[in-house]
């Protein structure tokens, strides 16, 4: 298991200048973001060439993007604002092959309409689910067409919150370009930190088979309000690690929600960890 980073950890003047911050700090693996190459997350526009540099800034340095982000809420009330995120991803995903990638990462969404993090009671909604359903199908669709795969993960704020709904979505949906973003620290439960190993338990029970990509940060506090490097805070990261390797998953483990000075680490202190569970099983 080799560990990445969202490369917009890296705040610079150029792509380039991210890319060798990135490896510098010895990754080879990213989940990248397009405002890294000075355009917008979701992009209005994005031509064949800017794409095509974007992948060879990539290879050129041996850096492998596991994943772009294309995070939309796919619930917002408006419906407008929702088409307008399904354009972008359609952008991102005919952009995939280029830039050397077939993973985007997406959100569930919330129904708050001004920030696609915060919570809205209506997220348990019959009308959210079936929201969030049409517009997953669209963004399946465009998967199909591009053969790329989507990856949500479960988001406390969003509508999709917890392990057991995901595995609902994953069952309704029935789409194999449809996977999971496991991420312990999204999984915490506020306020019952002693329930928090059997959380995990239940999460790789129900989706470890589905995962393609898995994320590492740390809870600060027991009210789960706070979030920072891995390493830092109250994830019991031999459990994970130790659920990562015995579901057989292969791909990256990739640092965010983290500032710049403390990734090195974080880095050393995951590293440890897969070491040392590896070792272990």
């Amino acid at each position: 298991m080799k560990l990445g980073i969202f490369a917009k950890t890296f705040q610079r003047r150029s792509l380039p200048e991210v890319l060798d911050s990135l490896r510098s700090c010895g990754f080879t693996e990213t989940q990248f973001n397009m405002s890294c190459g000075g355009l917008p997350s979701l992009p209005d526009a994005l031509s064949t060439d800017t794409a095509r540099m974007i992948g060879h800034e990539l290879r050129q340095r041996g850096i492998t993007m596991s994943a772009i982000s294309g995070t939309f809420n796919m619930v917002h009330p408006d419906p407008e604002v929702r088409e307008k995120g399904l354009h972008a991803l359609g952008l991102l995903a005919g952009a995939c092959r280029d830039m050397g990638t077939s993973v985007i990462t997406l959100c569930t969404g919330t129904l708050d309409p001004g920030d696609m993090w915060t919570y809205h009671p209506g997220n348990a909604s019959p009308g959210a689910w079936r929201t969030l359903t049409a517009s997953l199908e669209q963004a399946l669709l465009l998967a199909e067409q591009q053969g790329i795969q989507l990856a949500i993960e479960p988001e406390p704020a969003n509508v999709v919150a917890s392990a057991p709904l995901a595995r609902r979505l994953l069952d309704e949906m029935q789409s194999s370009r449809l996977k999971i973003i496991m991420d312990a620290a999204n999984l915490y439960p506020a306020g019952r930190p002693q329930e928090f190993p059997a959380v995990l338990e239940e999460a790789f029970h129900l989706l470890g088979q589905d995962s393609i990509l898995a994320h590492a940060k740390d809870v600060l506090d027991e009210a789960g309000t706070r979030f920072g490097a891995a390493g830092q805070g109250l994830i019991h990261y031999e459990q994970y690690i130790e659920l990562l390797l015995r579901c057989g998953y292969q791909g990256p483990l990739i640092l965010h929600g983290l500032e710049e000075c403390d990734v090195p680490g974080s880095r050393d202190f995951l590293n440890c960890k897969i070491v040392t569970t590896r070792n272990k099983l």
